[in-house]
């Protein structure tokens, strides 16, 4: 049954990695096993060991590295969030950039920004600004600022005001305490950007009540927000003692296609500080939705995998 997808999935223009961050791909080696083992913002923190001492072509060999590998697995098409701001500057769009161009005959990629140190202060502000022509799609982690909704009124402007899609990472933690997706939905409506928006994660809506979710589904029906799941991204999420409905530490994918909502999917990181041993491998990121989710329907799978993804980057 695997081969048939597989080829079904060839077939159909191959994978689509609708998720990741090349630029810091093949970085682990660099931090401790006890630095890999922290929270993931204290990692956002950390991952500026690299960043201050990487060269353009630190970052180019990251993404060519990535590129080469994705075609081995058979992706086709892929968008690399590159981390933007006052530590990294403009050396990993520009790397992106440079590679975007070399592959664009074999390989179709798509460039956002990372906005792992906010928007809310100026001087990040201002350098996406700058470089805002060379992003094919606006990244966002309204959770590196204090005030999300401050951080997504900046890039919901942008949005607004360049036509480009927006990728947001939203309900990454895995907790109850987490309503970012509801946001998400709510701010796309109130910007008028229907349709042009996606959500990256969204694992703590499987924490919520069934009427919630319910809740949230339409919503997002209505702001026609579409939702990008990465499996293994959060797979390795920590025991705690929360009540909550018992439930895979995965986007809940097969609740949203029995709403009509547009899933697609990624890797997220690859062999980094976030996830050590992940080397982007579609087809394993496939395999660990469909056995987490219960979905077993071929042309399903084979939507999320290809055309899916071509929708939202």
């Amino acid at each position: 049954m695997i081969n048939n997808l597989k080829r079904k999935i060839i077939e159909a223009g191959g994978f689509v990695n609708s998720h990741a961050h090349f630029d810091r791909a093949y970085t682990a080696n660099i931090f401790s096993d006890e630095e890999k083992m922290l929270h993931l913002h204290t990692k956002w923190k950390l991952n500026d060991k690299y960043k201050k001492s990487a060269s353009l072509n630190c970052y180019k060999k990251n993404i060519r590295q990535a590129i080469e590998s994705q075609i081995q697995f058979g992706v086709t098409a892929a968008c690399t969030f590159v981390d933007l701001d006052t530590v990294s500057m403009e050396g990993p769009l520009v790397a992106a950039n440079h590679l975007k161009i070399e592959y664009k005959d074999k390989f179709d990629l798509k460039i956002a920004c990372q906005t792992i140190k906010g928007v809310t202060e100026w001087r990040e502000r201002r350098l996406i600004e700058m470089w805002m022509d060379s992003l094919d799609i606006i990244g966002s982690l309204p959770a590196a600022d204090n005030n999300l909704e401050k951080h997504l009124d900046y890039v919901m402007g942008w949005a607004k005001d360049s036509g480009k899609r927006l990728h947001v990472h939203v309900d990454q933690l895995n907790t109850p305490e987490e309503k970012e997706t509801e946001l998400l939905a709510r701010k796309t409506i109130e910007w008028g950007l229907e349709g042009q928006v996606s959500a990256v994660h969204s694992l703590s809506l499987a924490c919520h009540p069934k009427t919630y979710r319910e809740e949230i589904y339409k919503l997002s029906k209505d702001a026609g927000l579409s939702f990008i799941s990465c499996p293994s991204a959060w797979i390795d999420h920590p025991r705690r003692e929360d009540l909550v409905p018992s439930h895979n530490a995965i986007t809940p994918v097969e609740e949203m296609l029995k709403h009509d909502l547009v899933v697609a999917i990624g890797s997220d990181n690859i062999n980094d500080i976030y996830k050590p041993y992940a080397d982007g491998d579609m087809m394993f990121e496939l395999r660990l939705l469909l056995e987490a989710c219960k979905i077993y329907d071929e042309k399903t799978l084979v939507d999320i995998a290809t055309k899916n993804g071509k929708k939202v980057i």
